[in-house]
């Protein structure tokens, strides 16, 4: 838990690099940044190890490719929530005034490498306030934890109305070489194009049309994803 004593020196590195664990091939993402993810990735469903479906920015075809990242940096104008919050979590303790109540609290993992007390964001003013970027990731997670269930009945709401199919993207590269994304799940939409006037009119009152398209257009950049993966393969050759 981040207090002003024990962290008053503790200042965290925000480069993008591989070194601090940006080189991850997808996170999750929320319908309140479907927006700005939608412009520059795909954006599809991932099943969790306890079968719980969720939206993610997919950013590589393999564990651990990163097209957007390279040694000078994150090459896209936006960067993930689930990216800009490391290495800060959402704690919780014991509210003894409610009833024993847990009670959110901004958490730190000392053990991340963007941790430290030489270079970076500082945390705390001279006095113990917090400084403005603290202040930012604090608001952020608060509304990443708000998201994640925003997420959940968004992926309830698309069920209902069977829209979300597994898919398998064939990826072919210039160099000849063939790939398949495998794990995958999308927005079926020939079945959003049969929605009822009712069905339609229920998922835009509960706030999930405007995601839905967000997702249905964001699918283009899988093209993206391959003149990336191509540029890579060229240069390294």
């Amino acid at each position: 838990m981040l207090n002003n004593v024990d962290h008053k020196d503790v200042r965290i590195i925000t480069d993008r690099s591989a070194a601090y664990g940006d080189d991850v091939m997808y996170v999750m993402t929320f319908p309140f940044e479907f927006r700005s993810v939608q412009a520059f990735y795909p954006i599809l469903f991932h099943l969790d190890e306890r079968g719980e479906l969720y939206p993610v920015a997919l950013f590589g075809f393999e564990a651990g490719e990163n097209l957007f990242l390279d040694e000078a940096g994150w090459h896209a104008r936006f960067v993930p929530a689930m990216i800009r919050r490391r290495p800060f979590l959402i704690g919780f303790e014991a509210d003894k005034g409610q009833g024993g109540e847990r009670r959110r609290m901004l958490s730190l993992d000392m053990d991340s490498p963007r941790v430290s007390r030489e270079r970076g964001e500082p945390l705390f003013e001279p006095l113990g306030g917090r400084t403005p970027f603290l202040e930012e990731m604090a608001t952020l997670l608060e509304t990443m934890y708000q998201g994640a269930d925003l997420n959940r009945r968004f992926v309830e709401a698309l069920q209902e109305h069977g829209l979300i199919e597994s898919v398998t993207f064939d990826i072919a590269l210039a160099d000849g070489s063939r790939n398949q994304l495998l794990g995958f799940y999308a927005i079926d939409e020939e079945k959003v194009q049969g929605l009822s006037d009712e069905a339609l009119g229920k998922l835009s009152r509960n706030g999930f049309l405007m995601p839905l398209f967000m997702m249905l257009a964001s699918t283009t950049n899988v093209r993206t994803l391959v003149d990336l993966k191509n540029a890579r393969r060229k240069a390294a050759a």
